[in-house]
Parts: C-alpha cells; structure tokens; sequence
C-alpha cells in the first residue's frame, strides 16, 4: 500500500462497549473492569494496560507503557451495555457461570446488578442446545436488524458515549460456509427482507454495528467476520471487522508451541488436546453443528502454522483431521449450571 497520512484521533470521553451474549466471558470481563475500577484487581494478562512499547534501540531503554503511548479509553470510561437470550442481571449470570469466587462478586454486587440484558435477537437453528425468554419476537431478519440498531441508538443517547465499539461473546453457531446471500451486500440486505435461512444472528448483529458506524469483533469460531458481504460494508464505512474466537486457552497454547516447531523444522507424530468446557459453553458444543465450528477454527490453527514441504522432516505436519470424543456430563456445585465435558483428539500425519 502506498504510505498514507495517517491520523490517529485522540481517545475523548467515554467508549461504549457493546456485548452480544451475557455468560461467563462477559460476566467476568464487566466484574474485572469493576474491581479494576475499585482497586479490587489488576488488569493481569491485558495488553493496553500493562504491555509496553520499545521505541528505537533495545539499548536506549525507551519502552513507555502502550497505555501511554496510544490513545486510548481508560478503564473508568468504559460503558457496558448487553444482550442475551436470557433475563439475568450481569450480577445473577456471574453466580451461575461460576468462574468468580463469592467473596469478589459480592463486593461487585451493586455496579454488576445494574446491568441487564436487552432483548437477544435468536435462532435456534444456529444454537440448537439453548433457549430462552429474552428475545426479539415477530418480523423479518431485517426488522431485528433494525431492533439492534435503534438498541444501539438509545444505548448511545442514554450513555452519551463518544465511541462505541462491538465485540461478540455469544454462543459459537452452528458451522455455514458462505451461500449466494452472503456474496454482495445487495444479496444480503435482500435475504435479511426475505428472511433467508442462511443468515445467523451473528451476521444480523455484525451487519447492524457496521450500518450504524460501530466497529464489530468476533469473539468465537463462526464464519462471521469471513462473509464478503459483511466485509463490503466494512469497507464502505471504513470500519474494523474482525476476529475468530478469543482463543484463550489450549488455542493460544497451539498458536505458541506449532510456530517454533515450524520455526526449527521440528515434526510431530500427533497433537492431542482436551477441552473441559462447563456451563453454556459445554453445552452448545455438544452439538455436532457448533462443535465443527470450533474444530474449523482450532485445526487451522495447526494447519497453517505447521504446514512445511514433505523434504523438511519425515515427520512434518501437513494436514490435520480431528474427531471429537465426549465425555458424560457431571453436574456442578448445588445452586450452578452443570458442567458438559466434551474434548477432541487431534492427530496430524505426513502424507
């Protein structure tokens, strides 16, 4: 690309954050940002707040905090506002995940009982192993469309936040590869008119950020952020459109250990990796439809950075094949959800 003028506009007043699904991800992001703010926690594993910057030579001992840096929000400006399917406060669904030890949400009582969900727009077509009361009813996809947007109006209004942003934390959806609704925008302004089966609520959430200048990030393993059409309109508005899954777990692992194996021209007989998932998360991808979303998304993980010609090593790592093998649910302590174990073998094989 040629070089541009780039101007990075200042970080004024307060940033809305806008949050698609009220579970165990976003309940313990909103508590963490609390405590953060009450000097109840620090921001452990957050980049903008504790990574650094080397400027010029690692001997001039330049390395100012990216918090310094670049323009960012502060902890203190950020406004929360959510969706879910179901009609628990963030205070409510927090207890339920059961990630948070008692004593911490009990401090955060107050700020996190002031958080409730609006109405979800859902399809269970897309999570078939949940529902729930708190959903959009009646009209065309296009109409929920438009039920986000004016969501996102009023949040705006009511907050008087400068810049709003999206980040999904919603249930992974039932795998689609893109269909001929998903080629143009044209095609899928019409489908979402038309209702077409092949439009998620991801996409109809995705689509109703970017026509109201609101950057969206995917935060699980559908094909979101992959659509041409969604990627048309971000273009059009000049907006980010982003993201396949938060990978913070045995993904990150993946992403750290294939490219230095790669790096050394190091081959493996096989990856084996277990998942214990718990609560809503479990349960959705015990689904076989949601299930290859995320093993889609975890294999290519492998695949792309562990992919070497055959004359590298007798061992290396060219394609992989992944089977899934459950486990019986247990149930959790009395008063939670119950925990659904499911894990998959992932072996990968020279050809």
């Amino acid at each position: 690309m040629p070089n541009q003028d780039v101007r990075i506009a200042p970080a004024e007043g307060k940033l809305g954050v806008l949050i698609p699904g009220m579970g165990a991800v976003t309940t313990t992001f909103i508590a963490g940002l609390e405590a953060i703010k009450r000097g109840l926690g620090k921001p452990i594993g957050s980049l903008t707040q504790l990574g650094t910057v080397r400027l010029g030579k690692r001997t001039e001992g330049r390395s100012p905090a990216i918090r310094d840096f670049v323009p960012l929000a502060n902890v203190e400006d950020l406004e929360i506002a959510t969706w879910d399917i179901f009609e628990d406060n963030a205070y409510e669904a927090a207890v339920k995940a059961g990630v948070l030890e008692m004593p911490l949400l009990q401090s955060l009582k107050e700020p996190l009982e002031a958080i409730e969900p609006m109405q979800a727009v859902f399809d269970q077509k897309f999570v078939k192993r949940l529902n729930g009361p708190n959903v959009k009813a009646g009209g065309s996809k296009m109409d929920y469309a438009e039920g986000v947007m004016e969501d996102i109006r009023q949040f705006q209004k009511r907050t008087k936040v400068s810049r709003t942003t999206m980040i999904w934390c919603g249930s992974t959806e039932v795998y689609h590869e893109a269909a001929e609704v998903h080629s143009s925008l044209e095609r899928f302004e019409r489908g979402l008119r038309e209702n077409d089966p092949e439009i998620s609520p991801s996409q109809i959430y995705a689509y109703a950020a970017l026509k109201s200048g609101v950057p969206y990030a995917n935060g699980a393993p559908h094909m979101t952020t992959d659509m041409p059409a969604l990627l048309e309109l971000a273009r059009d508005r000049s907006l980010p459109l982003a993201g396949k899954d938060y990978k913070s777990g045995q993904t990150f692992m993946k992403t750290l250990i294939a490219p230095g194996l790669k790096s050394r021209l190091l081959g493996v007989n096989g990856w084996f990796s277990t998942n214990i998932l718990g609560n809503r998360d479990g349960e959705v991808l015990d689904d076989p439809g949601s299930f290859r979303s995320k093993e889609v998304s975890k294999s290519s993980a492998l695949e792309y950075r562990s992919n070497c010609t055959r004359t590298c090593t007798g061992t290396c790592i060219t394609r992989c094949a992944s089977n899934i093998t459950r486990l019986a649910a247990t149930p959790r302590k009395a008063g939670t959800t119950s925990t659904f174990s499911a894990g998959w073998d992932t072996r990968c094989r020279s050809r």
